[in-house]
């Protein structure tokens, strides 16, 4: 499935009141829009990933699994600064005819939600039945049903917050610094802190997984090891893979967005502005995530009007969204044949 463009020629006011002028959007659409138009359901994808979400989702969106192109019309967009066909720091500047760089203007979860507007008015997409992300893509999600409440019917929240903590921010502050520290990252580059993009990655790797994970994962074969260990290597190639196919720059932008997360901004505050909410919402936590506890979940689901939670018990930490395609199908199927009529209800926990 190729990414399609979307191209909005006016000028795009960020919340900071900075300007970009005319943006693109890529994304991907998958199935047919019914005649009654409501088999709408839209991914917003996560920090890294992109727009197919066929390719990173497996086991919860193909055509065999729960979201299939034969009943749904999905759609998923790269979010604002992914290199992936959005306007993004390597995107040239029309100020200057060269790429943007660190020219490039911050940028607020809001912000990535009024492009991902602009893209549902162009595709006549009035109703949305379900929403849907993980991590970064389900503060979208959340901002979105804020923003518009009423296009919104169903909201499915995972591994997510109503505010990026102090402690997710000081990992991507601690991302950021590596990255800074990479002398050509100031260079004006296409490959710039490519480096510091390596190190970076590695960082946040220990805050997608956990001490469990490594433990049974990574561990050496025999007692006898002094050196080149397995984590080490499980590092290096993790950082390695993400430089082969990311940028310094939308890392460092990105995550900056990341933090900028707040719900109640402008709004009298996070639980006020989660009681705006009409959508039915199903909140999912995974016990063993680091980077978002469970605690914020849970607190989402008590400060949602009509929500439903479920707790997911997996291996894999932060990560678990990703990988936990079964249970996440039982949950969502599960939500979506019950009736939420105003009152919290909490789902079976998913072993």
């Amino acid at each position: 499935m190729s990414t399609q463009t979307f191209t909005y020629t006016g000028t795009f006011e960020l919340e900071s009141g900075r300007k970009l002028q005319g943006i693109e959007v890529g994304y991907n659409t998958y199935g047919t829009l019914n005649k009654n138009r409501d088999n709408v359901v839209w991914v917003c994808h996560a920090l890294t990933a992109n727009s197919d979400v066929f390719d990173w989702w497996k086991g919860l969106f193909g055509p065999e699994d729960h979201f299939n192109p034969d009943e749904h019309f999905i759609i998923c967009a790269n979010v604002l600064g992914s290199p992936y066909g959005t306007v993004n720091p390597l995107s040239n500047n029309p100020a200057t005819g060269q790429p943007y760089f660190l020219a490039f203007p911050e940028y607020t979860i809001r912000d990535i939600v009024k492009a991902h507007q602009l893209l549902a008015n162009h595709l006549g997409i009035d109703k949305i039945e379900i929403l849907l992300g993980g991590s970064l893509g389900g503060q979208q999600a959340l901002e979105w049903s804020i923003i518009e409440q009423d296009r919104i019917k169903n909201l499915i929240l995972i591994a997510t917050n109503a505010n990026h903590s102090p402690w997710g921010i000081a990992f991507n502050e601690s991302q950021r610094l590596a990255i800074s520290a990479d002398r050509t990252f100031q260079a004006g580059s296409i490959d710039g802190g490519a480096k510091g993009l390596k190190a970076a990655r590695s960082i946040a790797l220990l805050s997608y997984r956990n001490y469990k994970t490594y433990g049974i994962t990574q561990q050496e074969d025999s007692d006898e090891i002094p050196e080149s260990f397995k984590a080490a290597s499980y590092q290096n190639y993790q950082g390695q893979k993400l430089v082969n196919r990311f940028n310094a720059y939308s890392y460092w932008f990105l995550s900056k967005a990341m933090d900028s997360h707040n719900v109640g901004r402008g709004r009298g505050g996070v639980d006020k502005a989660l009681g705006l909410v009409k959508a039915r919402t199903l909140v999912i936590g995974i016990k063993s995530d680091v980077l978002f506890p469970i605690e914020e979940q849970q607190y989402l689901f008590r400060h949602i009007p009509k929500s439903a939670f479920a707790e997911l018990d997996s291996f894999y930490g932060h990560d678990g969204f990703l990988i936990e395609t079964e249970d996440l199908t039982k949950v969502i199927t599960s939500f979506l044949k019950t009736d939420v009529k105003g009152k919290i209800i909490e789902l079976q926990k998913i072993a």
